[in-house]
């Protein structure tokens, strides 16, 4: 474990005891809201579950039973569900804890102006309790949390946004680009302000600077907001919080000071931050100013408080790691409370995304994944002839199978059904394939065994019927650790397959990185896959570039941050208009057998 201080920018080893942090999950009573009901209706988005809708509203799975029994066997994105509204406590003029939220489902001809009269409660506040809210968010159908408090005999602190003018004495090697990006003004504007720019920059320069920004006007009941200023809320552009030193904090468990039960995942853990240190170089290379602080967290939560007492900690502008659960809860906490941005890179069983609008979850959640897989599987097989093949594996992907059956469903895409049996494999297969059709045959388990089982049978069948068949195989994520096994089988059979991660080997910039790797560290990566080291790079080029370019509250561009990936894709969706990120980046691979090459194409 020495020699990770070699290559360490900023390493800082904290010990700490046990704090807890913990959410209120107690069960709330029925509440009747503004609108007379003590329900509001939530539209299915795709990849949601009954589990995630209950834990996003603070009800739990029996209440959304209760009122929407078909709910139990399925759920379908596009349809409503029924959800009971959770107590909140009688407004007094003082804003309640941060749980007492009454949940409004946008209705026709509604504007945040007449919810501010229909609740009471300042458009500032509920803007405040809705990150996500803009013109984009605020639909008909979409849900928002109005906050329990009311603006009766109180001063109402609105947002207004006034443009100002400063002065800058433009340096040597400026340009009008650099000049642009760095205050976020448009080339238009400048001119504007500045005809002698239309002979070009020149260092020394004093130029007029337009700076939009945010100013508070504290309002009272005799001068209420005016509607259509309130509205216009909703667009006001939002000022970038420019960094000049971006401060990144990673925890991960290197165990250095206890036994380690796992050395193989300590070790992909260290090439996860031997990959970030590989970006941050990169970066540096361009510009970027990076200061890393890097903390061991060991197992459990032992340690963590002191490391959340760290004033690098707590001035970071973005917190990146933790694995457990039980260490990411305390960690998701801190962040909400001191506005930090927080990356979660490894697990996608964690449910803080889901309320806390400052979390960005980088590993697709399975039911976010599956439910894009199954749409991208509908668009590119629709007019094919589709097989669903039982193996009667005991690793059946139940869900993929059911999202992928609902989507095809919906689209009234037919589908066969076929169970494998060796000795009636190839008749069966002249049954049921369509010569003038591409047939798609779709495994239900991902695991080699069930891919062994059929796939040179089914070679076999193509080599010797009298019918010549156009075949493809759709397939799993983990197929691509069974190259060494089948790769010439994927070709054969035009394989595709979805998966959120891929890494062509024969890509320029996968090759830089493992010639840049093995000379900085004197190693190669570890056999498996998604490798962390490309992961650890991925994730600091993307989040180190958009604070770069859009600041601390670069969640407000996300649209604009292009990085190309090399191993993992980044498409970062709010999970709703007050919580925080999931990546719904999705690869399809294809084994192409005309081409005899591999592609890769992202679908965001």
């Amino acid at each position: 474990m020495n020699r990770i201080t070699i290559y360490l920018l900023a390493f800082i080893i904290s010990f700490t005891s046990f704090k807890v942090y913990a959410q209120q999950n107690n069960r709330t009573t029925i509440h009747t809201n503004a609108s007379g009901d003590n329900i509001f209706y939530h539209t299915i988005e795709r990849g949601q579950t009954v589990y995630s809708i209950a834990t996003m509203y603070g009800v739990t799975v029996d209440d959304i039973y209760s009122l929407n029994p078909g709910s139990r066997e399925s759920i379908k994105a596009g349809d409503q569900l029924r959800i009971p509204q959770q107590d909140v406590a009688p407004s007094g003029g003082i804003a309640l804890p941060q749980e007492n939220y009454t949940f409004h489902t946008i209705q026709p001809q509604e504007t945040l102006y007449s919810l501010t009269i229909k609740y009471d409660v300042p458009a500032s506040v509920i803007l405040e309790a809705n990150p996500g809210l803009s013109v984009a968010t605020f639909t008909i159908g979409k849900t928002i949390r109005i906050p329990a408090m009311s603006i009766q005999d109180l001063p109402v602190t609105e947002y207004q946004t006034v443009t100002k003018t400063i002065e800058y004495t433009v340096p040597r090697r400026e340009t009008m680009y650099s000049i642009i990006r760095r205050f976020n003004v448009s080339s238009a504007e400048l001119l504007e302000l500045n005809p002698q720019l239309k002979d070009g920059v020149k260092a020394g320069m004093v130029l007029k600077i337009p700076v939009h920004s945010e100013e508070r006007v504290v309002q009272t009941p005799a001068t209420p907001p005016r509607e259509r200023d309130v509205n216009a809320l909703l667009s006001a552009p939002k000022q970038i919080n420019w960094v000049n030193m971006i401060k990144v904090a990673l925890l991960l468990p290197f165990m250095t000071e206890e036994p380690d039960p796992n050395p193989t995942a300590t070790a992909r853990f260290i090439e996860y931050y031997e990959g970030m240190l590989l970006a941050i170089d990169s970066l540096r290379n361009l510009g970027v100013s990076i200061e890393l602080s890097v903390y061991d967290t060991g197992n459990g939560t032992a340690r963590l408080n002191r490391i959340l007492e760290q004033p690098e900690v707590k001035e970071a502008n973005l917190i990146i790691g933790a694995v457990q659960n039980e260490q990411i809860g305390p960690v998701s906490a801190f962040a909400q409370e001191h506005q930090i941005k927080y990356v979660i890179p490894f697990t996608s069983r964690n449910d803080d995304v889901l309320s806390n609008a400052n979390i960005f979850q980088v590993n697709t959640p399975q039911s976010y994944l599956y439910s894009k897989a199954a749409q991208i599987g509908c668009d590119l097989f629709r007019e094919s002839n589709i097989i669903l093949l039982d193996t009667e594996d005991r690793e059946n992907k139940t869900e993929f199978m059911d999202a992928f059956k609902t989507e095809m469903q919906q689209r009234n895409i037919p589908w066969q059904e076929l169970t494998y049996q060796a000795t009636t494999f190839a008749a069966d297969l002249e049954r049921i394939f369509d010569k003038d059709k591409r047939n798609v045959i779709v495994p239900l388990s991902g695991s080699l065994d069930a891919l062994n089982q059929f796939r040179s049978p089914l070679r076999t069948f193509l080599d010797t019927s009298e019918e010549v068949y156009t075949v493809s195989l759709f397939g799993y994520p983990e197929w691509q650790t069974y190259t060494r096994e089948c790769l010439e089988d994927f070709y054969a059979l035009d394989t595709y397959i979805y998966s959120n991660f891929y890494a062509d080997n024969m890509a320029n910039n996968l090759v830089d990185f493992y010639t840049k790797y093995t000379t900085w560290f004197s190693k190669t990566l570890i056999n498996t896959f998604p490798k962390y080291g490309i992961l650890g790079f991925d994730t600091g080029m993307y989040f180190f570039t958009a604070v770069h370019k859009y600041g601390s509250n670069f969640e407000n561009n996300l649209d604009k941050i292009n990085y190309r990936s090399i191993q993992t894709g980044f498409d970062f969706q709010r999970v709703n208009n007050w919580g925080g990120f999931i990546n719904t980046n999705l690869f399809i691979v294809h084994y192409d057998k005309a081409s005899f090459t591999v592609n890769r194409s992202e679908f965001k």
